[in-house]
């Protein structure tokens, strides 16, 4: 019936049946298939459901006493007061049973967005980052938030490196450590504000939806803050996907949420790659095998654009 998930995700079958058959009267048809999209770091099931009746949709479920369980109930608040015409796909319900909890969302189709230079994805997500963020949230998003911390406001690794420089460390980066440490230091006091922020955009979090273009996914992080957080985050995310390290600082040099604030942009940009850089010397955690590679990757383009940044 499904396809293999990724290690450590829970299948279909592992959602308690009264809550299987709770999700297939309240959405009016037995699922018929399960298939689980690669990407992402998480634990609990995250998979689209065919449905008999041929409709699919997206379920993210877990136990209640899992972490994951308040994230995804958070990013369902989220999903039901984001503005009209965020780029977010639509909340369809939360059910229970059985002490777990499922969020349904409608199902996007389409792959993943290319980031590419060949693509346009790129510049398309860059547009929705500018209408998203060029007017403060909504006073029903703010609220919905207002109980979550912003977990972006807390990133840091430079002064733990600067504390014990590891051998491994690029003798460029340890030429710098004090001032990445200054630059990062400066983040906390700067990371406030009044905008949508995702909270965590990668392109595996992002659908290139058929009829909606690129959509992003997965707002378990939502909070508000300044305009250049989505912005900063996907920044390396660029470089990795092949652009150059100074096409993307001219970018952000240039971009509405990230010229109107160039400090900020910079100390976030230190604190996200110091985090990457502390965390991916870490052991895997479990159910993440993919993480510690995945923050190695991102801490190197961190790390070319603040090169440029600081100079």
């Amino acid at each position: 019936m499904s396809s293999l998930p990724p290690v450590g995700r829970l299948r279909w079958t592992d959602v308690p049946a009264p809550l299987r058959t709770r999700l297939e009267t309240a959405l009016g048809s037995s699922v018929m298939d399960v298939d689980t999209p690669a990407g992402g770091f998480g634990h609990q099931l995250a998979a689209a459901l065919r449905l008999a009746s041929g409709r699919r949709v997206f379920v993210k479920a877990a136990p209640d006493d899992d972490p994951l369980t308040d994230a995804n109930v958070h990013e369902a608040n989220v999903l039901d007061v984001l503005p009209p015409g965020a780029p977010a796909p639509e909340l369809l319900g939360i059910y229970r049973a059985a002490g777990w909890t499922a969020v349904v969302i409608a199902h996007l189709d389409g792959p993943h967005p290319d980031l590419s230079p060949a693509s346009g994805d790129a510049g398309q997500t860059w547009a929705l980052l500018d209408k998203l963020t060029s007017s403060p949230a909504p006073a029903a998003y703010t609220a919905a938030v207002a109980s979550t911390p912003s977990g972006a406001a807390g990133l840091h690794g430079w002064d733990v490196l600067l504390a014990n420089p590891p051998g491994d460390l690029n003798p460029d980066v340890r030429d710098r450590l004090h001032q990445l440490a200054e630059l990062e230091a400066a983040w906390p006091g700067l990371a406030h504000g009044d905008r949508i922020v995702h909270g965590d955009l990668r392109a595996d979090n992002m659908v290139r939806d058929q009829e909606r273009g690129v959509t992003f996914v997965d707002w378990a992080h939502a909070t508000t803050g300044p305009a250049c957080v989505d912005a900063v985050s996907l920044a390396p995310q660029l470089v990795l996907a092949g652009h150059t390290p100074k096409d993307i600082t001219r970018l952000l040099d240039e971009h509405f949420a990230t010229a109107t604030d160039p400090l900020a942009a910079t100390a976030f940009l230190a604190a996200l790659t110091g985090h990457w850089h502390r965390n991916a010397r870490l052991p895997a955690p479990p159910g993440a095998p993919g993480l510690r590679a995945y923050q190695h990757r991102a801490a190197t383009a961190g790390m070319a654009l603040l090169a440029l940044r600081v100079n």
